[in-house]
């Protein structure tokens, strides 16, 4: 075994659990999907991170996971669950040790959430290169690991009848733009139009899609990009004093890129025979909540819960960090990642849309 599959192994033994924290699944129900196979960066990242040496972007202290049934830290980015971990209680989806640990599973057991994101990633190579994290275009190399696993336990035909029917959650974007081209300029050399890099990034996604759909996937939900000038880090870049306001331009970037990649979505269906990919709108949702704090019980929309929430994120983020007084007040729970009550709110509307796309 080379050495990256013993470290991707490494990361199965520790972090495949798509929602350990969770309470037990609801048996008596039938799951929509067999499994739920989870690629992006630290939105949908449920621990990967902790296992990989290489990047300090890790969520392995507290205050992350305060508010999870342990309240221990588990490598997610928020105070509780990401918005993964709610659809997948929704859907009811078993979490438990991923099957390669249990080979005496039977076919029944394998319904569970496996998750391959690493925070800091992103669709350009460029960006794992300043994170160090496990990039999107790596990510499925420790998916053919666990096919491999898969099939010796259920064998080939079961195996691939779990991988044809699971639903694939792709959450990635805001890194590549962030890290490339706002705050560290690397890629706007080559690039001098933002349209121009959003063609390259949604072109990285398309490869990405096929990718995945070579190794046997189907069901796709893709993620487009929140509204990036409202996340409270992009606004300390922008302002340094008291008077915070969501950066238009980027907002409006990300609006550009959502229409973009809306329109490229189907035509991807279309090329690949037997696939169903919806798309997962997140920037509406979040810009009501930064319009209408008031309706969702937001005091703050401004700044994350965890220290001054201006810069505060991973390793900055920490024990030492004082935090708001009730989580749930707050949309962001540090300077890049939403709360766990902004994820259930997202998460309620991605079940209704995943729910009205397979009646």
């Amino acid at each position: 075994m080379s050495t990256f599959q013993t470290k991707t192994f490494t990361l199965f033994i520790a972090t495949l659990l798509l929602s350990s924290c969770n309470a037990a699944a609801n048996t008596t129900r039938q799951p929509l999907f067999p499994a739920i196979l989870i690629f992006g960066d630290s939105t949908v990242d449920t621990g990967n991170n902790n296992y990989h040496a290489q990047t300090i972007f890790k969520a392995k202290h507290l205050p992350y996971g305060i508010d999870l049934p342990n309240h221990k830290a588990s490598g997610r980015f928020t105070n509780g669950k990401t918005f993964s971990d709610i659809i997948a209680t929704k859907l009811n989806i078993k979490q438990f040790v991923p099957p390669f640990l249990q080979p005496n599973l039977s076919d029944q057991d394998i319904v569970t959430g496996v998750c391959f994101a690493s925070a800091g990633a992103g669709y350009d190579d460029r960006t794992s290169l300043s994170t160090q994290a496990i990039s999107v275009s790596e990510q499925p190399k420790m998916f053919k690991s666990y096919i491999v696993r898969l099939k010796s336990i259920v064998g080939d035909k079961k195996a691939m009848e779990i991988i044809n029917n699971a639903l694939v959650v792709i959450s990635a974007g805001p890194n590549d733009f962030i890290l490339n081209y706002y705050d560290i300029p690397s890629r706007r050399f080559e690039f001098p139009y933002i349209s121009d890099y959003q063609y390259f990034v949604l072109k990285k996604l398309d490869n990405f899609v096929q990718e995945l759909y070579s190794l046997g996937c189907r069901k796709f939900m893709v993620g487009g990009l929140p509204p990036m000038g409202c996340l409270p880090i992009q606004m300390t870049a922008k302002f340094h004093n008291a008077r915070r306001f969501c950066l238009e331009q980027e907002n409006r970037d990300s609006v550009l890129y959502n229409q973009k990649l809306q329109k490229l979505l189907p035509q991807i269906e279309a090329s690949l025979k037997g696939s169903k990919i919806l798309y997962s709108n997140v920037y509406d949702p979040m810009m009501d909540m930064m319009q209408n704090p008031r309706k969702y019980g937001f005091k703050e929309t401004k700044r994350g819960c965890c220290g001054t929430g201006h810069l505060e994120t991973s390793f900055m983020c920490n024990a030492f960090s004082p935090t708001c007084r009730n989580h749930s007040e707050f949309l962001f729970f540090d300077s890049i990642h939403p709360s766990e009550a902004t994820y259930n709110y997202i998460a309620n509307l991605l079940d209704t849309q995943i729910r009205g796309w397979l009646a």
